[in-house]
């Protein structure tokens, strides 16, 4: 087998003609700030979230600190409050807690899809508790029905981490359209790629409102964009005139420019295309693997969900191979890895919260046995070809 002469990325962003055409716009017309196309990115995002008010932010975890701060403001919680998070996350999911000055209370994730297990939430709610963040990992929805449930019984937000998920449906339901908020990620190898970028999403108009202005300083948000007062005269400019340099909020200068909206408007148009090819390699991809399932657990997913495949996660289960020799192996003939998103075991978590794993086997299993590889529109059929051909020959000494 002949090595393939570059690698092959676990995720990747294309800039199409038709996102260096609205780039060039931008540069013609001179507005680099909050403008027309960072608009349209919003609205167009928006419908595939199905939400009726999204704030762009510079990040997926810019979106989530401030959906956090703006419901920690809104609904007056303590210093100390606890919101239940997943034990097998992206560490911005936690660290946004903790940088609101509240408690991350870890929750044992399922065996399959990796999401926080639904049955072990309640055990964990104390009288401090004040929301549940579900997290949308690898590019399907967590079972959303029965986290809802619990939250409407025990009086707790939800809040959505959906960085990794955006465009598929749960229950013929959006995700990322059922809790109090969600955010979402445009980082470079998401779903939607603008470089940087997040939305905050909900229906809320109060907690929209309270969101735009954390992200803009904690600005009034009577003037938000240069042209807010366009067309406004008479008493009603004075007052905006008075109010623009106005702070309520202690906030953040998290703003995103238009060209992140010009590339915005681009990958949405593009979405439903990237979608369909992500999903159809990963039908391939698991056809071609299915051969080695006694040692990998494949993704799988439920009838009611639809799958995005931000990445294509898989779980070691043989305990006789080393997950480590087998990443060697791959990343030795150019097929980029990840692990599977471990977050209780980092150096800094050990130090902050000791030695969680024997509490939470089935994160400490994936901790140690899984990891992912790409599924994106950058890669062509041969790649996938090739990716089989390197897990065929690695196994083949494990194949009596």
């Amino acid at each position: 087998m002949k090595k393939v002469r570059r690698q092959i990325g676990v995720g990747g962003g294309v800039i199409s003609p038709y996102a260096k055409i609205l780039v060039n716009k931008v540069l013609d017309s001179g507005r680099l700030s909050y403008g027309p196309f960072l608009r349209k990115f919003e609205e167009e995002f928006g419908k595939l979230c199905d939400r009726k008010f999204t704030i762009s932010a510079n990040s997926g975890t810019s979106a989530l600190q401030v959906a956090i701060h703006a419901l920690k403001e809104l609904d007056c919680w303590k210093d100390g409050d606890e919101i239940l998070v997943p034990a097998v996350t992206f560490v911005a999911s936690s660290n946004t807690i903790m940088q609101n000055n509240l408690k991350p209370v870890f929750v044992d994730v399922d065996s399959k899809m990796y999401h926080i297990d639904a049955k072990k939430i309640e055990k964990k709610i104390t009288s401090r508790t004040r929301a549940i963040m579900p997290v949308h990992l690898f590019g399907i929805s967590c079972d959303m029905n029965p986290i809802l449930a619990l939250a409407k019984k025990h009086k707790l937000r939800i809040i959505e981490d959906s960085c990794e998920a955006v465009g598929v449906k749960y229950h013929g339901k959006m995700v990322g359209s059922l809790g109090d908020v969600a955010c979402f990620s445009t980082y470079m190898a998401h779903l939607v790629t603008t470089g940087v970028g997040g939305f905050a999403a909900t229906n809320d108009p109060a907690l929209a409102v309270k969101i735009r202005s954390l992200v803009n300083h904690g600005r009034d948000s009577i003037y938000i964009a240069a042209d807010d007062d366009k067309n406004v005269t008479g008493k009603a400019k004075f007052a905006m005139a008075d109010r623009r340099f106005s702070f309520e909020s202690v906030g953040y200068s998290y703003r995103l420019t238009e060209f992140e909206g010009a590339l915005g408007v681009a990958a949405v148009k593009e979405f439903a295309k990237n979608l369909r090819t992500r999903q159809s390699y990963a039908d391939y991809l698991i056809k071609k693997l299915t051969p080695f399932k006694k040692f990998l657990q494949l993704p799988s997913w439920p009838s009611h969900s639809e799958h995005a495949f931000m990445m294509f996660p898989l779980v070691l289960k043989d305990d006789k191979i080393s997950r480590d020799s087998l990443i060697h192996y791959l990343e030795d003939h150019n097929v980029e890895t990840r692990y599977l998103l471990p977050l209780i075991n980092q150096p800094i978590y050990i130090k902050l919260f000791g030695n969680l794993e024997p509490k939470y086997p089935v994160a400490a299993n994936l901790n140690k046995n899984g990891f992912y590889i790409g599924c994106h529109p950058e890669m062509k059929k041969p790649h996938l070809d090739y990716i089989a051909k390197v897990f065929e020959n690695f196994f083949k000494q494990y194949v009596k």
